[in-house]
């Protein structure tokens, strides 16, 4: 989210819970965090942290669900287009910005691979993923093998270029776009079969 999202959200108790406790679990993991402790952070009873969730991983879920709606709205709109390289740009363009909205939740999601296996979230962003590269390489079983994987890879990079890059010297945005780049070349090598 922008300064203003992130402004709009912090009015919002549901949304000062789950930016806590992404927080926390940003810092101590988490399977180490627990309510009481979000509660404390949030300076609220567990009581009131009960009346909008009532475990862990309804707060993760719904962190999830509202970070990552814009993903699905990026699917639906690419099933919808031809798969030209154009709409392959557009849609990584598109994903590189979700990525820096969203990137709380998805250093969250780095930092905790093994939870987020066990996750039913984990789950449902694995099928974002295929969905997405489905989308990147044609959809067809008979694409070669190494244009599937350049598609692969340039979300890997787009995902571990953001976790890996985010302590690096620079302005973000122009990391941001140095990535996108990158992840760009490898989308056109697949899709013009070099």
């Amino acid at each position: 989210m922008g300064s203003t999202g992130k402004q709009r959200r912090r009015g919002d108790t549901r949304q000062r819970i789950q930016d806590v406790a992404l927080e926390l679990f940003a810092e101590q993991g988490y399977e180490k965090t627990s309510l009481r402790e979000i509660a404390e952070r949030l300076d609220v009873t567990k009581a009131a942290l009960y009346y909008h969730f009532k475990t862990k991983e309804d707060i993760l879920t719904s962190i999830f669900d509202d970070l990552t709606r814009p993903i699905d709205e990026l699917i639906v709109w690419g099933k919808e287009q031809p798969r030209t390289l154009e709409t392959k740009r557009a849609i990584l363009t598109r994903y590189s910005e979700i990525l820096t909205d969203a990137a709380p939740l998805f250093r969250f999601m780095q930092e905790n691979q093994a939870t987020m296996r066990d996750l039913k979230t984990g789950e449902s962003f694995k099928d974002r993923m295929f969905q997405l590269l489905d989308i990147l390489s044609h959809d067809d079983p008979s694409v070669p093998m190494t244009a599937q994987v350049r598609c692969f890879s340039a979300l890997f990079t787009m995902h571990g270029g953001m976790f890996v890059l985010k302590d690096a010297d620079g302005d973000p945005e122009v990391k941001r776009k140095a990535i996108l780049e990158v992840a760009i070349d490898l989308v056109t090598q697949a899709h013009n079969g070099t």
